[in-house]
């Protein structure tokens, strides 16, 4: 009986890690499709404040000026617009301090909750 409990919760709680996102690729795709939902005057408004938090968390990161790598921060916002997740693409340094540093943001609030949505770092030569 006991391992008949055992297997049932670890399916209950295989279920449920299913059906919210669980790595970068599927918060990703999550986030370019509420990106792509939004009126253009909300995305354009989604985008600058993305870019202020951003422009924030990469001051506050004390990373050394070589690193150039790109990387994707993928959020989860509440209705608020407090974020509640986050999922990183890229392990450098300052991936992983804009990651940690985005965790503790708060945008705008969002047309729905969850909202996902993305802030995305690329350097041009």
């Amino acid at each position: 009986m006991r391992m008949l409990l055992l297997a049932c919760g670890l399916c209950i709680a295989t279920m449920a890690q299913a059906q919210s996102p669980s790595d970068y690729a599927t918060a990703k795709q999550q986030a370019d499709r509420d990106e792509a939902s939004l009126p253009a005057t909300d995305a354009g408004a989604l985008r600058d404040a993305q870019r202020l938090a951003l422009d924030a968390a990469i001051s506050g990161c004390a990373t050394p000026t070589a690193d150039t790598s790109p990387f994707v921060v993928v959020a989860e916002l509440d209705a608020s617009g407090q974020v509640v997740r986050t999922w990183r693409e890229g392990g450098t340094p300052l991936a992983i301090c804009v990651q940690k540093q985005i965790r503790g943001s708060t945008l705008s609030a969002p047309p729905r909750a969850p909202f996902f949505t993305s802030f995305e770092l690329s350097f041009t030569p």
